[in-house]
Parts: structure tokens; sequence; C-alpha cells
């Protein structure tokens, strides 16, 4: 009793004197760690502001605000700046000023405000309009404004109150849509007929805009594009007076084209805009006019409906209209572009082999050279690339062990951290180790993966093998709100996913190589992977095993489920295809299911069949829990009611998880901490016996 005692008062002193144990992250971490987005630099760049979402761990309510620092100051910390308890502050951007304008829903509707940042004054609202405002640029004089919303084609200005959206006047709730409409829903939205995104030109004087004035004339389409098109697909010229902006065609034959193109438009002109990309029937955008004003940097697809095709960095003479493709030789696919302040050469990020690093491009030869630091990591996922006086770079990074940060890095190649802003957090964590790993895959072709575990892991490991989505996509080395591979790995599995046949940041050939084979090369890569990732690493327990994936994983797990019968001890499907030739029919985005099968179902039923895992429920053996979302439109809910009731009837262990207010993805705050519970209690439930 005495030993007892004393060993117990030593363990009780030493717990006191010394820091907290680690802990594993947990879902409540992930749904509440600080979201860093959107940073922008003053013009002598000296101040840098950005939004951060914060989320209660209670409630899970987000709200964002804008953060302030001053890169002159010895360790500057962030400071948060204009913020209206209980709104949202978003979409900082720097006037030549040096004044600060931003998005916030201070008034009750999303407009643009205005703060003098020397002047330490309260924020002041500059537009009032009857639509909301989605997004901004300011002009380079500082004496426009371009800002966009959604606003019904009628309105000659920033919103009205429109008689015609497109449908017959009727007693009951329905819309009509009538023969040629194109979409009638997309993505998680049903669509208002003769409602657009709009660009609008306004004049800016003492910080407030008037008269607004529509930039898409003649024109009917989302501009910027629906769902996810941004900022990124307008600019300003370098004369303040020319307006470049992407839009697709909205027709009966939008829900199969990926034709996007960019227009010109000469502000307060009675010139139509004019499409300087007309002659190419793919994808065009990402308009980026040099800082002289001769040259647009774009980039460009080449095939039409082939929305995963390489984006080629291309240049056009804006005196004469000469185009050429600048990194035509380059094997990868260009994904935003940033000038350099003399015009010499550009800055792009593109996926390379797991990480998404950043290039500069000459802009005379189109040589391409990885940026690289000069001691400090630059590898993981770049984004947010914006240029400072003096060469400097600022930009945001994150990789598969951290979220979102802000760095600088110098013309000489120094890196600097500019926030930290969940370093308390992360510090509680148990490390983490994570591995690359590559291996022979289908054809003898070199195929790469990650593995991640965890760190102080000494006793055999269950293995989580998750198979991303696209498929035209990669699971690398980035940091993820959904499918968190740390996350996964701090409950004590190993984790295993492989960029599989299809994957992208291999170069174009790889990535169409999926294409018509669904169920082929990818699945035999996955086969190859979790061996090989056995291999390498003997502590992960392989034969104990459960696979997830959602979207084209979602649809590899009920491949899997009739063709890898014995592979794994369950199996998660999240929004997953079951039936290609329902899902020919049901989809919005039309161009994607008839690219990856090589036409319509009606024309080619055959390429459908050959990989429809409905035709092979009647293999269907292993445990698989099934989570769809009743606003996913992409891959409708309706599958994965499919799928739960051919388990079902099978006999099959299963659950069904259905979100009734989520899309294709789980965003919410509240929803993402049920959705991982209902995974982790699923996976533990049958590699944790």
């Amino acid at each position: 009793m005495r030993n007892m005692l004393l060993t117990s008062a030593i363990a009780l002193t030493a717990a006191l004197s010394s820091p907290a144990l680690a802990r594993p992250m947990t879902e409540v971490d992930l749904a509440t760690l600080k979201r860093v987005a959107a940073p922008t630099a003053s013009p002598d760049g000296r101040w840098v502001v950005f939004q951060q979402t914060d989320t209660e761990k209670e409630s899970y309510k987000r709200s964002t605000g804008l953060w302030l620092i001053d890169r002159k100051a010895k360790d500057a910390k962030p400071s948060q700046i204009a913020d209206v308890a209980g709104k949202n502050e978003t979409s900082p951007a720097f006037a030549p000023d040096g004044s600060l304008y931003f998005l916030s829903n201070a008034s009750g509707k999303d407009q643009i405000w205005r703060i003098d940042l020397t002047a330490g004054t309260a924020a002041t609202q500059v537009t009032d309009t009857q639509a909301d405002v989605s997004g901004f640029k300011i002009s380079p004089d500082g004496k426009k404004l371009l800002a966009w919303g959604d606003i019904p084609k009628e309105c000659t200005d920033f919103g009205c109150d429109a008689k015609d959206k497109g449908a017959l006047v009727g007693p009951g709730s329905g819309r009509l849509y009538k023969d040629g409409v194109g979409f009638v829903r997309h993505w998680d939205a049903w669509e208002t007929p003769g409602t657009y995104s709009r660009p609008f030109v306004f004049n800016l004087d003492g910080g407030k805009a008037s008269a607004a004035r529509p930039v898409d004339a003649g024109l009917i389409g989302d501009s910027p594009s629906k769902p996810f098109g941004g900022g990124e697909e307008l600019a300003w010229g370098a004369d303040s007076r020319t307006v470049f902006f992407t839009l697709r065609k909205a027709d009966r034959h939008e829900p199969t084209s990926t034709n996007l193109d960019i227009y010109s438009w000469l502000v307060d002109s009675r010139m139509m805009p004019v499409n300087l990309t007309e002659s190419n029937q793919a994808t065009d955008t990402l308009p980026t006019p040099s800082p002289d004003g001769k040259w647009l940097a774009y980039v460009a697809m080449a095939r039409p409906g082939y929305e995963a095709d390489r984006q080629v960095l291309m240049l056009r003479n804006l005196e004469n209209g000469e185009t050429k493709k600048l990194t035509d030789a380059w094997d990868r696919s260009v994904d935003s572009i940033s000038w350099a302040a003399d015009g010499k050469s550009l800055f792009v990020t593109a996926q390379d082999v797991l990480d998404h690093p950043l290039f500069k491009v000459d802009a005379a030869t189109g040589k391409v050279e990885k940026l690289k630091a000069s001691a400090e990591a630059f590898d993981g996922t770049i984004n947010d690339v914006t240029v400072l006086p003096g060469g400097a770079l600022l930009y945001s990074r994150n990789s598969a062990l951290l979220p979102t940060d802000l760095y600088t890095r110098d013309a000489k190649g120094k890196v600097k951290q500019l926030t930290a802003v969940n370093a308390a957090t992360l510090a509680e964590f148990d490390p983490v180790k994570f591995d690359r790993m590559q291996f022979a895959g289908a054809n003898g072709d070199k195929v790469w993966g990650i593995i991640l575990k965890p760190a102080n892991a000494t006793a055999k490991l269950p293995v989580a093998f998750i198979v991303h989505g696209g498929p035209q996509g990669s699971f690398g080395n980035g940091w993820s709100t959904r499918w968190n591979p740390r996350l996964f790995a701090q409950q004590g599995y190993g984790v295993v996913s492989v960029d599989f046949h299809g994957s992208t940041g291999y170069g174009q050939a790889f990535t169409d190589s999926i294409n018509k084979d669904w169920g082929g090369k990818p699945l035999e890569d996955l086969k190859l992977g979790i061996a090989a990732a056995g291999k390498q690493d003997a502590q992960l327990d392989i034969a104990n095993a459960c696979a997830l994936g959602a979207s084209y994983g979602g649809y590899m797990m009920n491949w899997i489920a009739g063709q890898w019968t014995d592979g794994f001890k369950c199996l998660v499907q999240h929004d997953g295809v079951f039936d290609a030739r329902a899902m020919a029919y049901e989809t919005e985005e039309l161009w994607f299911d008839e690219w990856e099968h090589g036409g319509p179902y009606f024309e080619v039923p055959e390429e459908f069949e050959k990989w429809n895992p409905v035709n092979h429920v009647a293999k269907w053996k292993t445990p698989m829990l099934v989570i769809t979302s009743e606003k996913d439109f992409r891959i409708p809910y309706t599958q994965g009611l499919a799928a739960f009731t051919a388990l079902q009837r099978r006999g099959v262990p299963s659950q069904l998880l259905v979100f009734p207010d989520e899309n294709h993805w789980v965003l919410k705050g509240a929803n993402s901490v049920q959705w991982h519970q209902t995974v982790f209690n699923w996976l533990d439930s049958y590699l944790k016996k």
C-alpha cells in the first residue's frame, strides 16, 4: 500500500508539472478548426488582409470576418477588422489608394463596404442594390467597380422587380421550363427561369458606387459560370476601360457543353461584347491581363465536352489578336495564373504527383520552372498567389497534415509563415506520419499513393482504404475539410489512398486512361496499391481493412461490392453511382457522363452497362454503409436509395444515412460531425472487434 501511494504521488506530481498529454484529433476538431481564405495585399505590400471562418463548438454556427497583418511589424499577429457582431465580412480587396473594400451582410443584404485602414474610421457602405452582390473587382485606376450577382435578364439595373422570369403565370407553385431552356436544376438548386449570374460596371467616386450598367448585353448565360465560378473568371484590363469575362451560353445545349468563352467589353461604348475565343468550342477561362495591358493570359482546353482536359496556358496579343499556346509542351494542367510585375513571366499552379505546387513560366519561351524555397518546405497544396512589390509572393499553403495558412516567399526563395491560426489546437493532437508510395499498376505504369498512420503506434493497424472522387482528381498532399486522411489516422487507422489511372498530376494521357474504363484499370490499381502499401509498411494490416469513397469513389464501392467480394470487411459508399443507366438520365451536367462513356446512353448503352454496378448485385455480400443527400443533383439521392434497397433485399448488413439539407458534399458543421461519427462507428464495428 505504501509503495502504491508513493507511486501515485510521483505520478500526480509529474502530471501537474508537465504539459498535458497529446490526444487524438476528433471530428469536432475538423469541423471547428479556423479556416483561412481570400488573402489580399495592399498596393505597397505592407498590409495583408484575409478572411477567417470560425465555428462554435456547441452550435456549429459559423461566422466569417476579416483579419489584418502588418508585414513590417516584428512578430506581427493578425488582428480583426471591420467586424460587425452577428454578421459576415468576406472577399477583401484593396483599391489603388490603399483603402479596403469587402462584402458584408451588415445591412441585411450582401453589399460592398469600404474602410480606410490608416484613418481608423468605421466602415461605410459602397453599394445599395436591390440584388445581393456575389463578388466584385476594382478597376486599376480606382474609378470603377465590376460587380456580379444573380439578376433577371430583363433588369437593366443591379436587380429589379422582374415580371417575366420565363415561367407561365398560374395559380400553383409549379415552375414551367420551356423547350430549349438548358439546365432546369444545377448542383443543388433548381434554376429560376430567366435569372443568371450577371456582371455590372459601376462608377466609383468618394467610396460610393453609382450608375450600374450591364456588361453582358445581348448574351444569355452565367458570368461567372455556375456552380463554382468566381472572380477568377472576370478581370479588368490595365486601361480600366476594358472588362474581360467568361460565359457559357444558356440554351438547350448547355447541359452537354463545356464551351466557356472569354469576352471583352469596352466600358460605356455602344459595342457588343466581343467573343475572343469563338474558334475554340472547348473551355476557355481564367482571363488574366498583363500589367502593361498588351497581353491576355488565359487557359484553354482542346476537346469539347471534356471537363478534365488539359488546361494549356495561352497568350493573346491584345493589339493584333494573335494567340500562342505557351505551355503546350508541358504536360500539366494550369489551375491559376498571376503575372510577374515586369510582365516577363507568369506564376501558375498545377497538380503534380501528389502535390499542387507553384511554377514560373517564361512569357517569351514558355519555359516552365518549378519554384523551390531556400530551406523551408514548399510542397503540399499552394493557392491564392499574389505578386508583391520587390518580387515577393503571397500565397496560401496546406498539406495532408496541416490546414491552410498564409506565407510569403521573397525573391531569393526565403519563405516566411504569416499566420498560424490553428497552432494551439494542432499542438494538442497526437503526431501522424505521412509517407508517399509508388508501385507498378495496371499495364505496368507507375502509380503513386499515400500512407498516413499514428506516428506512435506500435501494434498492427487496421486499414481505411480511401478512394478519391472525380474521377479525374488526386488524393494527395492537401488538407480536406471533408475526407481528411489525418483525421482517419488519428482514430487508430492506417490510411491508404491510391492515385489510380484517371488521376491528375501525372500527364494528360494518364488522366484520359479512365475513359470508357471506369471499372478496369482503376480497380486493378486499387488491388495492386493496397498490396504495395502492405509491403512498404508491415504495420498495415491490409487483411483487416474497409474501403471508403464518395462520388466516383462511391461508384467504386458499388463496383467493388460485385467485383472484389472478398477484399474488405466493410464498405462506405457516399453519393456513388449505382445504376449507370439511371444516372445518364438523372444527372444535370450531361457532358460528364457522356464523355466518360463515349456518348449518350441511347447511342452506346453497351459502354454504360459494361461497368454498371447494378448488373452485379447478385454477388454483393460485403457490409455497406450508404450515405446520400437530398440536394445532390449531380448523383441524385435515388442512386443511394437504390443501393440500400439492393443491400437490404440481399440480406447484406447495411445502414443508410440521408442528409436532407446537403448537396454532393457535406458542408454544415453539425452534419460533418454526424457523418464522421457514423462512419467511424461503422469502421470500428468491423475492424476493431
